[in-house]
């Protein structure tokens, strides 16, 4: 009978004999050695390994961040920063696995043809562009249909003239950018008579008030501001720029940040109006027309109103209003959780603050930037493109509204999985064909007839113009640092080649023709853009029209708000907390960046909501409850977890999971969180928003 010692003894030979043996060394080299030969993971060639580097600009971030990539034997192999560039001084946590995505398991490999069953067979590019130029004549010939409609989830390329410019020459004109806080920011200016593009000169401000606007994470040119935000705060020195956010997270900008105001979601516009009393009764008001109906329009949002609403603690309302006057250069800048769905309001009420702090054209403030002349006959400008709202025409073709269309081109964008809603899904069925020009098989590239393989940014050339937010003019040239991989192709190349065929006359003959007119009309030299320099101009557009453009009809917009704002009762606002780190709807997340995932996201892939103690308790429930939240919208199942980070009656998402497309690096991840989104008509703009979402929560 084995007795405890006789047991101990056992167990404690088996150890050391277990030590003892190779079987085991041997099992962990072989597992070290099967880990680095995934069948997606690149191996190095035999031959030349030199190490180059190829200065350029990432496309598959929406920061736009330049960076340098390193290359072995002609091949890449890592992203690196390019410190010696305007729009360098750091890398994303996106642009960093652009290498890597290239060999990504969700990879579009060669085109894709729909079958009757729904399934999808391989063709070759000659049957695919076949196909395509005889969809194409058949829909210019239409007269009852949108011949064609475009929709792109390029941020800042001169690809969506092009097609913007196709569009319009085969007669309907209809393009579409994605929604986000570029297209609010740029409606916005527009209302208030903002001539060009407006910049935000974040990196020479000494005072930046971030409304919304996550600028340390997502919103902007996020690597431009994460380098200024460092190089201004030396250790053991003084800080020269100081950073105020306002939101209902503590999150990455938040933790950054001097000063964090958390307010309840949805309520940025009420802080902003506040700021902006209190501004002007102390004296800070440069004057402008239409300054006396906007000190009418804000009158009422004494401090005790604002931090009523809000949820803000009065003395961090003092603290930002002391902040912006005692700065020699503030700036404030409006953004939402999201990076969409933001409305105009906010927006304009910040640049108004501008106005009142006399930052109009200043160094560190706030730019009228002038607009790139277009380089594709019939496209135009940025501040026309921004005007297409996709949701709201989504809307329209659901309720039937809108002409079916002949054939839908969507070239690097996922509206299937990112918008709101399901009225996208009346496009695509009211679409004779529908095209996807993806670098994956993403879930919009799944809902259409024909898929083609798009080069990504390392494998293509390629531009950015004039990115969101950055406080100068600027224009980068991408450069291909490597051939496509498999069948893929500059969609742009395809597009073109298209145009000829039938007979457009779209100005260009290839995407290289189209980014030298660029470069030609903005006065950049093409050799040194082609060396991976960066132009850049400190011009602006002088400021002769800019007012403070508010009517009375403006009062009964906000008092509209504030009654929406006052009647949530049991509901509770919902946080969305975007990373770049988890990708975007068109890159998911990139299978290096599973490892950036943190339990406070997800737990064991299911989505987490975090709230603070104080609602949980209102709530009836325990840490770690599995609950359901249910809008107007949808629902989705989550874990509950307490946070002190979240504002009261509030409950935090973290976006990005959900998909069901992508392989096995997405799925069964979490859920989509746009599930919960219903969108709405802003007011006066008419711009669809969705940035104030309402939840039940109850035990699952």
């Amino acid at each position: 009978m084995l007795d405890r010692r006789g047991f101990l003894k056992f167990i404690g030979g088996a150890a050391v004999g277990t030590l003892a043996t190779p079987v085991v060394w041997k099992g962990l080299d072989d597992i070290s050695i099967w880990s680095q030969n995934w069948p997606w993971i690149p191996s190095l060639q035999y031959g030349n390994h030199e190490n180059t580097y190829v200065r350029t600009v990432s496309k598959l971030c929406p920061a736009a961040g330049a960076t340098k990539i390193r290359l072995v034997g002609g091949r890449p192999v890592r992203v690196l920063s390019d410190p010696e560039s305007p729009l360098g001084g750091g890398v994303s946590a996106l642009a960093v696995t652009e290498v890597q995505m290239r060999y990504s398991p969700a990879r579009l490999k060669r085109p894709l043809l729909r079958n009757s069953d729904g399934g999808y067979r391989e063709i070759t590019w000659e049957e695919a562009e076949k196909l395509l130029l005889e969809k194409l004549a058949a829909a210019k010939k239409q007269t009852e249909h949108d011949s064609v409609v475009c929709i792109s989830g390029d941020e800042n390329g001169t690809m969506n003239e092009l097609l913007a410019g196709f569009a319009a020459q085969t007669g309907s004109g209809r393009f579409f950018a994605m929604p986000s806080d570029a297209q609010a920011t740029a409606q916005a200016w527009k209302l208030m008579g903002g001539r060009g593009r407006v910049g935000f000169d974040i990196p020479n401000s000494d005072y930046v008030f971030a409304v919304g606007a996550n600028v340390l994470e997502t919103w902007g040119s996020v690597v431009v501001n994460r380098h200024a935000w460092g190089q201004a705060r030396p250790a053991g020195a003084e800080p020269a720029m100081r950073l105020a956010y306002a939101g209902p997270v503590q999150n990455n900008t938040a933790a950054g940040a001097d000063l964090w105001l958390p307010i309840k979601p949805g309520t940025e516009l009420f802080l902003l109006l506040g700021v902006a009393r209190q501004l002007i009764k102390d004296g800070v008001a440069a004057p402008a027309g239409g300054l006396d109906d906007f000190a009418a329009l804000v009158a009422k949002w004494t401090p005790e109103k604002v931090c009523e609403i809000t949820g803000l603690m009065p003395e961090r309302f003092t603290a930002v209003v002391d902040g912006l006057k005692k700065a020699k250069k503030p700036l404030v800048v409006v953004g939402s959780d999201m990076d969409q769905g933001g409305g105009t309001g906010p927006v304009r009420i910040g640049m108004a603050i501008n106005m009142l702090l006399d930052r109009v054209n200043k160094e560190g403030g706030m730019r009228m930037i002038p607009l790139a002349p277009p380089a594709v006959n019939g496209a135009a400008s940025y501040d026309v493109l921004m005007q297409g709202d996709l949701v709201r025409y989504a809307a329209d073709m659901a309720q039937g509204n809108m002409p079916e269309v002949g054939v839908l081109m969507v070239y690097e964008a996922n509206p299937v999985y990112a918008l709101p809603g399901k009225d996208i899904e009346a496009v695509f069925k009211k679409s004779d064909f529908s095209v996807a020009f993806t670098c994956f098989f993403d879930e919009t590239a799944r809902r259409c007839d024909l898929v083609l393989p798009n080069a990504l940014g390392l494998e293509r050339y390629d531009d950015v113009a004039e990115p969101f937010s950055y406080g100068k003019f600027v224009y980068a040239l991408v450069r291909p640092v490597a051939e496509p991989l498999y069948q893929a192709r500059p969609a742009g190349d395809v597009v073109i080649d298209m145009a000829y065929k039938l007979g457009i006359n779209l100005g260009v003959s290839d995407v290289v023709t189209m980014l030298k007119a660029k470069a030609f009309n903005i006065g950049a030299d093409w050799g040194s853009l082609s060396d991976g320099n960066v132009y850049v101009s400190d011009i602006v557009v002088p400021n002769k029209t800019l007012a403070y453009r508010f009517s009375p009809d403006d009062l009964a917009l906000v008092e509209k708000a504030e009654a929406a704002a006052a009647s949530s009762g049991k509901e509770l606002a919902v946080a969305f907390v975007s990373k770049l780190g988890l990708g975007t709807p068109e890159t998911a997340i990139p299978p290096f960046n599973t490892k950036l995932i943190t339990d406070d996201e997800l737990d064991k892939n299911m989505l987490v909501a975090a709230v603070n103690g104080a609602t949980l308790k209102k709530l009836g429930l325990y840490e770690g409850n599995r609950i359901v939240l249910t809008s107007k919208a949808g629902k989705v199942m989550a874990k509950i977890r307490v946070f002190e980070g979240v504002t009261n009656d509030t409950v935090a998402l973290t976006m990005g999971f959900g998909h069901t497309a992508f392989g096995e690096f997405n799925d069964g991840k979490g859920m989509d969180v746009m599930a919960l989104v219903t969108p709405s008509s802003e007011p006066g703009s008419g711009l669809s928003v969705w940035n104030d979402t309402r939840v039940n929560v109850a035990q699952a």
